[in-house]
């Protein structure tokens, strides 16, 4: 009852465990949900917020370059209106690292109603009037609708073209009717080295600061077949609806109000107040790039869910160990209360064995003093005080021994044995050799080669063997088997101890080698032993590098089977004569 009590108890246990653990669970996955929408929330954000940064940087960047060349008043009156453009552009190409930025550079000058175009020539640093480029055809209508005043102007999108007028200065001297816009700094810029060299490393820069790499392509917003640089993605690769952000790039009204600066400096108001995502609609002051991001990992969403998915894994994992955890206390606690009874068995069982040959032992000491006179009763109560000695000697020697192999000390020195030789010593040491009660059946290959072993340990093996099987095994019949042979593969020598007896229960053959266990017959039988027999037989055996096994079926009898390695052949020879 009490066994069935501690054994519901635990069962109780781990079923409330496991639904506490189901339910930890089940919150886990809600918790981590709620963790992945945030932090899918939190990186959208940031990565908007760095693409709004990347766009005024880069906007910023252009016009720092462009206002480069533009000349002050000063220069203008000096040296006049296209030398003093030559000279800006001359101090521009020695302090700069961005030479390849500029595809062209013109300057446009109205004269009576119509724009003369003076084109630089790079090697040269001059100016010369030249032909309107095809490209530029619709600006240069443009300027002349601005320089008549015939109404609005056409509307201009070009995707790398800018102009930057000068102003005329108000003063009292001024003609209003005069047109205000002097000339104009037109600035052609080359998107080979632009989505070569800025975009990379703008998008490595700022979009890898808010969760990883990223991809990022620039096409033009008047022709999206028109890409205008790739980073991290291959040739033909676009990323449409799978982007994670956009922004616009390149929006002439912005370059044309930024301050003077350097090239990928931020705008000196960057910082100041929210940062709000821009018009991306198309046309005059308008964006005329766009740029979509996609992160490495497919999107944010994929790298969001890979996170949760390793978090879902770490904390199944965790529960998992848990209950792992509590199943191997659980177990540990049964198999340390198992223990704790088998050994307060062995101390009843240690306590019976000792107290048995005592009792005799002083019982025939107080008869031998009492009847010294008759001579057949004195060698009677001799006999039997030799015979308990012999058996309280033994049950000594047992339990030092099963002390010793704890210890480590199962076996001593070993030496090449003749196999033979220990089954006649332990046949001479048994009990079974001094009744005649057992029928003792002996068989010996000839041949057998010696054995690596500590003699004396093997000789106690052997013995156990054969007074197990006569005290379990010859119910029924009193015959004991006992042989020795080669093993199949030649390295080894196996002895077997046989029996027909009633044999082993099949559930208790697993634990018959385990210290103190003793079986269900021998505990209802009353059948003296102390459980460490088979458990010194199965430690002597793997200290000589063998193996011991048993062979039981119901009614059909019980073999034990010891395996010991040979000795190495150069010991064969060696020893053979001297122990034959």
């Amino acid at each position: 009852m009490r066994r069935l009590k501690e054994g519901l108890f635990s069962w109780a246990s781990m079923a409330l465990l496991a639904a506490l653990c189901c339910i930890l669970a089940v919150l886990q996955y809600r918790w981590l949900g709620e963790i992945s929408r945030a932090e899918r929330d939190r990186l959208s954000a940031g990565l908007q917020a760095d693409l709004n940064r990347m766009s005024q940087e880069f906007d910023s960047g252009l016009a720092a370059e462009c206002r480069a060349l533009i000349p002050g008043p000063g220069q203008l009156d000096t040296l006049g209106q296209v030398a003093a453009y030559e000279q800006r552009y001359a101090r521009w190409k020695q302090t700069t690292s961005h030479q390849p930025l500029f595809r062209r550079v013109g300057l446009a000058v109205p004269d009576n109603r119509q724009i003369v175009l003076y084109e630089m020539d790079p090697s040269t640093g001059r100016f010369a009037v030249a032909n309107w480029p095809a490209g530029w055809t619709v600006l240069r209508d443009r300027l002349k609708h601005r320089v008549a005043g015939d109404g609005p102007p056409p509307r201009f999108s070009g995707d790398a073209l800018i102009e930057f007028p000068r102003m005329r200065r108000p003063g009292p001297g001024n003609n209003p009717s005069e047109p205000m816009e002097l000339e104009w700094l037109i600035v052609e810029f080359d998107l080979a080295y632009i989505g070569r060299e800025m975009i990379p490393r703008l998008v490595q820069s700022h979009a890898s600061a808010v969760g990883g790499a990223y991809q990022a392509e620039v096409f033009s917003r008047t022709d999206p077949s028109n890409v205008i640089a790739r980073s991290g993605l291959e040739a033909n690769q676009r990323i449409g609806d799978t982007a994670d952000g956009a922004i616009g790039l390149f929006d002439p009204e912005r370059l044309r109000r930024l301050p003077r600066g350097r090239m990928g400096s931020p705008p000196r108001d960057m910082g100041k107040g929210p940062v709000g995502p821009p018009d991306m609609r198309s046309g005059p002051g308008r964006f005329q790039w766009t740029m979509l991001v996609r992160h490495t990992a497919g999107s944010l969403d994929a790298l969001v869910d890979r996170v949760r998915y390793r978090n879902m894994a770490i904390s199944a994992a965790v529960l998992l160990l848990i209950m792992a955890t509590m199943a191997v206390v659980i177990r540990a606690s049964r198999q340390a209360r198992q223990l704790a009874e088998l050994q307060m068995n062995f101390v009843a069982g240690v306590s019976h064995e000792l107290r048995t040959p005592l009792t005799v032992i002083r019982t025939g000491a107080y008869n031998l003093k009492k009847r010294s006179g008759d001579p057949a009763l004195v060698e009677r109560y001799a006999d039997l005080i030799q015979d308990e000695s012999t058996k309280l000697t033994a049950l000594v020697e047992q339990i030092l021994r099963f002390a010793g192999a704890a210890a480590g000390r199962v076996i001593r020195e070993r030496e090449p044995v003749a196999v033979e030789n220990v089954i006649e010593d332990g046949l001479r040491s048994s009990r079974l050799a001094a009744s005649a009660s057992y029928q003792i059946e002996k068989r010996i290959d000839s041949g057998l080669p010696l054995v690596l072993a500590d003699e004396i340990s093997l000789r106690h093996a052997v013995q156990n063997l054969l007074e197990n099987a006569a005290k379990y095994g010859t119910e029924g019949s009193n015959w004991i088997g006992i042989s020795a042979c080669r093993s199949a593969d030649g390295a080894a020598v196996e002895i077997r101890v046989a029996d027909r007896g009633p044999g082993i229960p099949a559930d208790e053959q697993r634990r018959i080698f385990d210290p103190f266990f003793r079986g269900r017959r021998a505990l209802s039988d009353q059948i003296h032993g102390t459980g460490l027999g088979l458990n010194l037989v199965k430690k002597i055996a793997e200290a000589h590098g063998g193996a011991v096994e048993v062979k039981s079926e119901p009614m059909k009898g019980t073999e034990f089977t010891i395996r010991i390695p040979a000795a190495p052949p150069e010991m064969q020879d060696e020893f053979a004569h001297s122990i034959s």
